[in-house]
């Protein structure tokens, strides 16, 4: 059990490592005995548990798309409809990219150019937004001039900037920042008005 729960830990500082170094450099400039340094363990400790850069790669993926799962089910349990849904799970995945290297090299992993892989995160957070819409969409929840697939882009879009420009400038994910954000679009998608501007911290926007 012991040996069970070290090679555990090996695995999680592995990856916790891998996320920081791409998060840092991109996936090509990371190196895996610069990872391995990072994670303070043995080159031979790393190969064991990934036989290669893309393998390590594609867990620190797997790893930030479970993270921003279990975000947005926290966010679920507390949101009063839809749009409530989605203002808060933006702004806490975003926040999130701000702070948690697995979330911002999940991003960033996805929009690398010298990965020719499928874009894990990006892929889910796109599906994700689509379906909130859509819900949104069948309970009356947007104005009736708003197209949700035109919905759907703008909040991927403007997320996927967001944490792009993040990368040169921190302020760019703030709750300040944030806020602005959806106090300029979600009066545009709302069927009514919102009573009150969006927060982005505390019980999220609304």
């Amino acid at each position: 059990m012991v040996k069970q729960e070290r090679a555990a830990q090996t695995r999680q500082a592995l990856i916790r490592a891998a996320a920081e170094a791409f998060a840092d450099d991109g996936y090509a400039l990371a190196s895996l005995p610069a990872i391995s340094r990072r994670a303070g363990v043995s080159a031979g400790a790393l190969h064991f548990h990934f036989a290669s850069k893309d393998a390590l790669a594609g867990e620190v993926e797997r790893a930030a798309v479970a993270h921003a799962e279990e975000l947005a089910r926290h966010c679920r349990s507390t949101a009063r409809n839809s749009l409530h849904l989605l203002t808060t799970t933006v702004c806490r995945l975003l926040l999130a990219a701000a702070s948690d290297p697995v979330v911002r090299a999940g991003f960033r992993l996805s929009g690398d150019p010298s990965r020719k892989k499928d874009a894990q995160l990006r892929g889910w957070w796109h599906s994700w937004v689509h379906d909130r819409i859509a819900q949104a969409h069948r309970d009356g929840e947007l104005a009736r001039d708003v197209s949700p697939r035109a919905a759907t882009v703008a909040v991927v879009a403007a997320t996927v900037g967001l944490e792009e420009l993040a990368d040169r400038e921190d302020d760019w994910l703030t709750p300040e920042r944030l806020e602005e954000f959806w106090s300029f679009l979600l009066p545009r998608l709302a069927a009514s008005p919102p009573s009150a501007s969006p927060h982005t911290t505390g019980s999220g926007p609304g």
